[in-house]
């Protein structure tokens, strides 16, 4: 969801589409970028965590296979 996010804003940031509205009421150009950069590490980290947990949840699967010895 925040890859999609990210992707749009960069998509509609590029061109600068509705920058003005924003710079009108004092925002700065910085800001965009910077919260483009946050955008971006956030996405990082979750992905970092999601890849994680994929590996955890494959150990998982591994030990439950092993047969019990009675």
């Amino acid at each position: 969801m925040f890859r999609r996010v990210s992707e749009q804003f960069t998509a509609m940031f590029r061109r600068k589409a509705f920058l003005h509205w924003y710079t009108g009421e004092g925002m700065d150009e910085m800001e965009f970028t910077e919260a483009e950069s946050n955008m971006n590490d956030l996405v990082s980290e979750y992905q970092q965590y999601q890849d994680a947990s994929a590996d955890e949840e494959g150990d998982y699967e591994y030990e439950e296979e092993e047969p019990q010895e009675v």
